[in-house]
């Protein structure tokens, strides 16, 4: 008896083995399906869906950060929803609901915290990774004493979080050294930030200001110093477009030691050298971007639109300057992510419930994947990644 039943659970281990074998996660990825709220789980090396998880919520606005080892994946909900999804059992490890209107969040340098910047109510929550408890509520009360949304949540060097308050015009660094008491520092950014972003090396912390022109830059070595504005003459008197999607700041176009920033109401890339923060150059386009991606070699920037031209994609060329290549992919192309080398693009065309894969020294389609109202793409390399 004891050797049947030794022999049955052997049988029984090989067949789990074998339904899920050992991988990696270093080719992971996750796709998410915003209108049934559901995340597909793909492989960026076989380029292939593997499986899909439901149950996450409201998914119309989600973004994902991954934990250091790049298993669980932290699903932010504009519902208010944080999951936390294992990767290797293809199913949700932790779910809560944190608040009523969430845009996105951040993971902690160690990797011990997680943060969600919130609309309703406005400020940052943030959980332990291991249990999604809360251990620390940081309310953003702007100087009126009226909660701000937060936008542009991001984690820095020396365990910090920055983000900036949409209402209360102002950028907050989080020291959590200490989590249980953690120090915020405040600096004014301007009118009405609307989206942040940190650079790769994790000193500077920009802000894209929708009530004025110009950017609000805040030097985290230097933070002594305060905000500056840079750029803060482009486009002074001049009439913008009607926006019909704001740009994204978080599209970490910075190559070759300049920046690309999609401008507001404009059909133009931004060019920026990083180390003056002066301008040197813009890019004619086909229409508003709202996603500019630099490849990781920083030979090109791939770069996405507003509605009515979001059926299109152009490839700049940053030697050039120069939009290289226009392409059509598929119609309402929302979001694109890189392979981490860089020899791939996937690219979500909510509209055409599909992802589209493209060699991107040849331009050509490798392979369409169905997905249901594909948006963000999202790849485990952001787990080594600051700012990610």
């Amino acid at each position: 008896m004891l050797v049947r039943n030794t022999l049955a659970l052997i049988a029984l281990c090989l067949l789990t083995a074998c339904a899920n074998p050992l991988k990696g996660t270093g080719n992971l990825g996750v796709v998410i399906e915003r209108n049934i709220g559901s995340i597909q789980i793909v492989q960026t090396s076989q380029r292939e869906s593997i499986s899909t998880v439901t149950g996450l919520g409201d998914l119309s606005h989600a973004s994902v950060v991954f934990s250091r080892d790049g298993r669980y994946a932290y699903v932010f909900g504009r519902d208010g929803g944080l999951s936390k999804v294992d990767l290797l059992t293809d199913r949700i490890d932790q779910q809560i609901i944190q608040a009523g209107n969430s845009i996105g969040g951040a993971i902690s340098q160690d990797g011990r915290y997680v943060a969600a910047q919130n609309y309703t109510p406005g400020g940052v929550k943030i959980f332990d990774a291991n249990t999604l408890k809360l251990v620390h509520d940081i309310p953003a009360t702007n100087q009126r004493g009226e909660n701000s949304k937060v936008v542009g949540l991001a984690d820095a060097p020396g365990h910090k979080f920055v983000f900036s308050l949409f209402e209360g015009g102002e950028i907050w660094v989080v020291d959590i050294t200490d989590i249980k008491n953690p120090k915020i520092d405040k600096y004014p950014a301007g009118k009405q930030p609307y989206d942040g972003l940190i650079t790769p090396d994790g000193r500077y912390y920009l802000a894209g200001l929708f009530g004025e022109d110009g950017l609000a830059m805040l030097d985290l070595w230097h933070p002594e110093k305060g905000t500056q504005r840079i750029l803060k003459n482009y486009g002074r008197g001049e009439q913008k477009l009607p926006v019909y999607k704001m740009p994204h700041l978080r599209g970490w176009a910075i190559a070759a030691g300049e920046a690309y920033f999609p401008a507001i109401g404009r059909h133009e890339l931004l060019v920026a050298d990083t180390r003056q923060w002066k301008e040197t150059g813009r890019v004619s386009l086909a229409g508003q971007p709202v996603f500019a991606i630099a490849r990781p070699d920083a030979r090109q920037i791939w770069v996405t639109f507003a509605f009515p031209d979001n059926g299109t994609v152009q490839v700049v060329d940053t030697e050039s300057k120069r939009v290289i290549k226009t392409l059509q992919p598929g119609k309402a192309i929302l979001h694109l992510e890189f392979t981490p080398r860089g020899e791939n693009v996937w690219l979500s065309s909510r509209d055409e419930n599909k992802i589209i894969i493209y060699d991107t020294q040849t331009f050509d389609v490798l392979k369409t994947l169905p997905a249901s109202a594909p948006s963000g793409i999202f790849f485990t390399h952001r787990a080594a990644k600051i700012g990610f």
